[in-house]
């Protein structure tokens, strides 16, 4: 893959910068700001464009929206959030405006090399790859939405499942239901969401974005 990294702590830019050259990648730039990377994207057309949520000048949300842009001028870049913090605004806007190809980790959850690098593949590939806690704090950002209030607890946690990227039958053995209930529950989880059957649109993924957006 052909990778931008966007990291204002040098040591973690260059030990990413080193992971993935040693694992056959090829790093076409490693930058410290949000301004630099957008120029970086632009200059490289880069697979996957690695951003930290907060870099210079403010340290807050830079990166994370700079992601958004480049999702916006780049549509088929893949981005994948690495950062420390989750920004549950900018973070529902990131998905909102595609989930293909997206990815959102927390640094001190990401406990193998292969999943990181996993993670990065299946992104370029054109998944979406969430840690369950940014799911769960963009969930839980999202609960005052009148539609989403009429969600029961086992719907709300079934949902969640669904935005990890997880079949009907992997949470039929993760919650010990039945593949049928699983199924009983995404259908009504569909319907509260006013998302009636369609040849053209993936409910699942709309399922997940109509959480995330409101």
């Amino acid at each position: 893959m052909r990778i931008v990294i966007a990291e204002d702590a040098a040591v973690i830019r260059d030990g990413l910068s080193l992971l993935l050259a040693t694992r056959g990648h090829q790093v076409a730039a490693a930058v410290g700001d949000a301004t630099a990377l957008c120029a970086a994207v632009a200059e490289h057309g880069p697979d996957v464009a690695v951003v930290d949520v907060r870099m210079p000048p403010t340290h807050t949300d830079e990166g994370l929206r700079a992601a958004i842009r480049l999702r916006r001028d780049h549509p088929g870049l893949g981005v994948l959030v690495f950062s420390q913090h989750i920004e549950t605004r900018y973070a529902a806007q990131l998905l909102a405006e595609g989930s293909h190809g997206v990815g959102y980790l927390l640094k001190d959850r990401v406990a193998e090399v292969g999943d990181f690098l996993n993670a990065l593949i299946r992104i370029a590939a054109g998944e979406t790859v969430l840690d369950p806690e940014v799911v769960t704090q963009i969930m839980g950002a999202s609960r005052r939405t009148e539609a989403l209030r009429t969600l029961t607890a086992r719907e709300r946690t079934v949902l969640a499942m669904m935005a990890e990227g997880r079949s009907n039958s992997a949470i039929a053995t993760a919650l010990s239901l039945s593949y049928g209930s699983v199924e009983k529950h995404v259908t009504q989880i569909f319907a509260k969401l006013g998302l009636p059957p369609s040849q053209s649109d993936h409910r699942r993924v709309l399922a997940v974005l109509r959480f995330l957006e409101s």
